[in-house]
């Protein structure tokens, strides 16, 4: 079959405009404008200070205050405190969002370090499993995966099999799922798709989201992910999709959520909620806490 010169033009188009759709989808959120606030003060370095305390005793007394002897010892105490929460804030999540998720853990007191792309690439497993939960919020799922290392997502991967929690928001939950864009892939190969309202045109929206409990929260969703095939399903979107999930990879605790109940007011301008903020961020604080202990949620 020949084609005009016109004609395959226009192939050319429909491809180019069919790659760019593509590209978009599996992308992620949570771009809006983030108010200002204090910075958290539960933000600590990513490298752990190791703090150097010495006492002399004398060497027949436990005592660490200093005394007159023949014979004295000097012990030197080294103790390094790790940060409970790991959060990626590297290329690809979204600025704001990494402030709300900052928000949450410090109105629970949680100590947390963050790490920016090259800081992931850098750690070991090792030095990943020095944390108890690994956060990746809203933002590019795709640029996520592409802008780190086969071998740091190796490293996560691993990491999260023998023990370390994940916690996946939109983008995240994109990136903690099967992706050929360097995935975390914590679901063993299932691969997730937008929730439908995406495909209706629709970018961001008060979403309704359904618990078990008969109880539903109105939610911030940007075009987040639904979780069809994979884990125990927490919550549900208004057609019935999983908008947020739960699982065990190998030994780690996994939660994705394609919803964000971290959603500070000003994401809520020109939207209508029936729930409160402080219920969506209440919200937020019980994601954040089961996925930090492992504890599972109640489920469908």
């Amino acid at each position: 079959m020949r084609y005009s010169p016109n004609s395959v033009s226009r192939l050319r188009q429909f491809f180019f405009i069919t790659l760019a759709f593509a590209t978009i989808s599996l992308a992620g959120c949570g771009s809006s404008a983030w108010p200002g606030s204090a910075t958290p003060n539960t933000h600590v370095p990513l490298s752990a200070p190791t703090s150097t305390s010495s006492s002399t005793s004398t060497s027949t007394s436990t005592a660490t205050s200093s005394s007159t002897s023949t014979s004295t010892s000097t012990s030197t105490s080294t103790s390094t405190t790790t940060p409970t929460v790991l959060l990626y804030n590297g290329s690809g999540t979204s600025a704001t969002d990494v402030v709300a998720v900052e928000a949450q853990l410090a109105t629970l007191k949680l100590t947390y370090a963050t790490a920016n792309t090259s800081q992931l690439d850098g750690m070991s497993q090792t030095q990943l499993k020095a944390y108890k939960l690994f956060i990746v919020p809203g933002g590019n799922s795709i640029t996520i995966g592409n802008s780190l290392s086969k071998t740091a997502t190796t490293n996560v991967r691993n990491a999260v099999s023998n023990g370390l929690h994940y916690l996946g928001i939109c983008a995240g939950g994109f990136f903690g799922g099967y992706s050929i864009y360097n995935g975390l892939d914590l679901t063993s190969g299932a691969w997730f798709n937008f929730y439908a309202d995406h495909f209706k045109g629709i970018n961001k929206e008060a979403v309704e989201i359904s618990f078990p409990s008969s109880s539903k929260l109105d939610i911030y969703w940007q075009d987040g992910p639904q979780f069809t095939g994979w884990g125990n399903i927490v919550g549900k979107y208004p057609d019935g999709t999983p908008a947020i999930v739960e699982g065990s990879y190998g030994n780690g605790f996994v939660i994705l959520s394609g919803v964000h109940p971290e959603a500070p007011a000003s994401w809520r301008t020109g939207m209508t909620f029936t729930t409160s903020l402080a219920v969506d961020l209440a919200y937020a604080d019980t994601l954040i806490t089961s996925a930090l202990n492992g504890t599972s949620l109640k489920h469908f």
